[in-house]
């Protein structure tokens, strides 16, 4: 079973008629939770439908059975037009995810007779444009990062065990949230994944620096943030709960900035930088993808493109200017 919390979204619009917009994702939500989506998922699923549902009540288009073709390019075009606080407007990637939510909800919805068809199953959708990652640490900036807490103090202890197992796992935000102490296999020296993204497990390996700062928060702090309701939850704040995604990016982004270092991330960065360093040390791109927990090989092959170690040695190499100044 998935340890993410359910899913829940605030009420809208009529709540008590069952042709509306509210009481149909109600019924969305449970039937993807028996089918055993994952909670991210169904999180997913309910944000976009419900910022979509919302804007056209503003419309007095109170049922999905209001919907056209038409009215959904609309929706379109007020996502390209949108702005957010910054001034910035909703990035492809956005635009596409929110589309592409709610046509798999008008998709159920035609399936479960709600309505005769779906009127976005034609809709075209805003092409992704492949983007790299904005931010990758050299070996030299992650120690730098690493090297911020100040590991006198128990919660400075406990965030360099928790930057450590970020760098030599390169695992995720909410899998890190989620690690219990049963799931660090020392002898192994491997890290059980439970339900990762996509609500898969996996094995993953994890390096002798990270298992010994480790072991220095489990013995020396755990104990003292831990309550009976801690559970085996592994890394917990002062209050002794699970660290919150959110916290984490907070906690990482700070510590970047206090090295120093001029370049955006906070979590994810970590990954992006692992694999950059494993792939230009020889690391196959397979193995990487089994690492990382990416579902599809397209994925991984974005770490092909970052690597630019490889590219530099056959630049120096090859290029005339290069072999005129040798």
């Amino acid at each position: 079973m998935s340890k993410s919390k359910p899913a829940r979204f605030k009420s809208f619009g009529d709540t008590t008629d069952p042709r509306g917009f509210y009481r149909l994702l109600v019924e969305h939500t449970e039937w993807l939770r028996m089918r055993n989506y994952s909670e991210a998922t169904i999180k997913k699923r309910i944000t976009y439908v419900r910022q979509f549902a919302q804007w056209c009540h503003d419309r007095d288009l109170s049922y999905p059975t209001h919907i056209t073709k038409p009215i959904l390019e609309s929706y379109q075009r007020h996502l390209f037009r949108y702005r957010k606080a910054n001034g910035q407007p909703l990035s492809w990637g956005s635009q596409h995810l929110a589309l592409k939510e709610i046509r798999s909800y008008f998709a159920w919805l035609a399936k479960l007779n709600h309505i005769a068809f779906s009127p976005a199953a034609e809709l075209d959708l805003p092409r992704q444009p492949k983007t790299l990652p904005k931010a990758i640490l050299t070996v030299d900036e992650v120690e730098q990062v690493l090297a911020q807490p100040d590991v006198t103090t128990p919660i400075g202890l406990r965030d360099r065990a928790i930057l450590e197992t970020f760098y030599s796992t390169g695992i995720r935000r909410f899998e890190l949230c989620s690690l219990r102490l049963d799931e660090i296999q020392v002898e192994r020296r491997a890290l059980f994944i439970d339900q990762g993204k996509g609500k898969k497990d996996r094995y993953i390996p994890i390096g002798t620096r990270a298992l010994l700062w480790i072991a220095r928060y489990v013995d020396g702090v755990r104990d003292q943030f831990a309550t009976p309701a801690s559970d085996n939850t592994l890394f917990l704040t002062i209050h002794g709960t699970p660290i919150e995604a959110d916290t984490l990016t907070e906690y990482g982004r700070r510590y970047i900035q206090a090295a120093g270092i001029d370049k955006p991330g906070a979590c994810h960065v970590y990954r992006h930088s692992m694999a950059t360093a494993m792939h230009e040390n020889g690391a196959d791109l397979t193995l990487i993808q089994q690492i990382l927990g990416h579902a599809k090989s397209d994925t991984t092959q974005i770490y092909a493109r970052t690597s630019i170690r490889k590219l530099l040695d056959i630049h120096d190499k090859t290029h005339p200017a290069e072999q005129e100044e040798k």
